[in-house]
């Protein structure tokens, strides 16, 4: 019956130390981009946002007196 002994101090230091390395790991995958990356998505973003403009047919207003 005689088990492992385990210093819980110790182990709730390495599980927070890893669930804060994986936090970080995900932040860097949603958030670490360079800027360069940012700036060719915000141009192609404007890109297409004109590409869509160019192509509304407008309508002229209905005048409801």
């Amino acid at each position: 019956m005689s088990g492992d002994v385990v210093n819980l101090r110790q182990f709730r230091k390495q599980k927070a130390r890893s669930d804060k390395e994986k936090k970080a790991e995900q932040n860097r995958i949603a958030f670490g981009r360079t800027k360069a990356e940012k700036s060719l998505t915000h141009a192609l973003n404007e890109k297409a946002g004109k590409a869509l403009d160019q192509g509304r047919i407008e309508r002229p207003d209905d005048a409801k007196d």
